[in-house]
C-alpha cells in the first residue's frame, strides 16, 4: 500500500476517546497502512469530552472560517489537529461549538440520544469534505468507521459528485454491531433532502434508526467491511445481497492481510 493514500473517518479514535470496537479499529487499521508506506489521514469529531490540553490539539486557522449549511442553518467550522505520539499519524478534528461542545459523545447523562445527532452527522460530513478540498488531498480510498460517520458516502455520491478531486476515490464503510438504541430525528430525511439529495436514494432514512442509517450508507459506498463478528443477521444479509464487493469478519490477528488484500483487490 505504498504511496497510497488512504483518509480514514470515523466517529471515535483512541487515544482521544474511550476504547471500543470502533474507536481500536479506527486506529488499529490507520496505523498498519501508515507502517506499510501508505499517506493517511484521520477526521473525527472534536467532541467536548476530548482533553484538548492533554492531547495537544490546536485550531488550524487557515482551514477555519467557512460556515456550512445544515438544514437552512450557517454553522461555522472550526478545524483543530493534533498527532497521535509516537505514530507521526494526523489527526484532524471537525469542531462547531453547537454540535460538539457538550461533554459527551452520543447521548446526555440520562443515555437520551442527542436530539440533533442527524444534523451532527451531516456537519461531520459536510465539514471533512470542505477540509480535504481545502488541504487538496486527493485520497485513493475513503474508509468510514462508525454511524456518525456515516452521512459521508451519501454526501459524496450525490452532493459533492461533480468535485473533480474525488472522481477516482472509492469510498469504503465498515460495519460495526455497535450502534444505538431508538430513532435519530424524524426529520432527517427531509434534512438530508435539503441539500439536493434525492428521496428515493435516502428512503432509508425515512425511520432513522441505526440499521436504516447504516443501510443508507452501505447503498452509497463502493465496498464494505463486516468489522464485528456479531454483526445482526439482518445488516450481514443486507450487506451480503447488496452487490457490493465486501469483506466478512477478520479476527484481530488476521485483519491486516485481510483488510491490505481487500484494498489492493477489491476496491483499488
Amino acid at each position: 500500500m505504498e504511496d497510497k493514500r488512504i483518509l480514514y473517518v470515523s466517529s471515535e479514535v483512541v487515544p482521544y476517546l474511550a476504547e471500543n470496537e470502533v474507536s481500536i479499529m479506527s486506529y488499529d487499521v490507520p496505523k498498519m497502512i501508515n507502517d506499510q508506506g501508505g499517506q493517511i489521514r484521520i477526521f473525527m469529531p472534536r467532541y467536548g469530552n476530548i482533553n484538548e490540553r492533554r492531547h495537544q490539539l490546536h485550531e488550524v486557522i487557515r482551514l477555519s472560517g467557512m460556515n456550512l449549511v445544515v438544514n437552512d442553518l450557517d454553522m461555522p467550522l472550526i478545524i483543530k489537529v493534533a498527532s497521535i505520539p509516537k505514530e507521526r499519524i494526523q489527526v484532524y478534528f471537525i469542531d462547531n461549538d453547537e454540535y460538539f461542545k457538550r461533554k459527551a459523545t452520543f447521548t446526555d447523562e440520562e443515555g437520551v440520544l442527542y436530539p440533533d445527532n442527524d444534523e451532527r452527522a451531516i456537519f461531520f460530513a459536510k465539514g471533512v469534505v470542505e477540509t480535504v478540498k481545502k488541504l487538496n488531498w486527493v485520497p485513493d480510498i475513503i474508509h468510514v468507521h462508525g454511524w456518525l460517520a456515516g452521512m459521508l458516502p451519501i454526501y459524496m455520491k450525490h452532493y459533492y459528485k461533480d468535485e473533480a478531486l474525488f472522481s477516482e476515490t472509492k469510498i469504503v464503510t465498515s460495519v460495526y454491531s455497535q450502534g444505538f438504541e431508538g430513532n435519530l430525528d424524524m426529520e432527517m430525511m427531509k434534512k438530508v433532502a435539503f441539500d439536493g439529495i434525492p428521496n428515493e436514494s435516502i428512503e432509508y432514512l425515512a425511520e432513522p434508526n441505526y440499521e436504516n442509517v447504516i443501510k443508507a450508507s452501505v447503498m452509497h459506498s463502493d465496498a464494505v467491511i463486516i468489522a464485528s463478528d456479531d454483526l445482526s443477521s439482518s445488516l450481514t444479509k443486507f450487506i451480503e445481497s447488496s452487490g457490493k464487493p465486501f469483506l466478512p469478519f477478520a479476527t484481530k490477528d488476521k485483519f491486516a492481510e485481510a483488510y491490505t488484500n481487500f484494498y489492493r483487490n477489491q476496491v483499488l
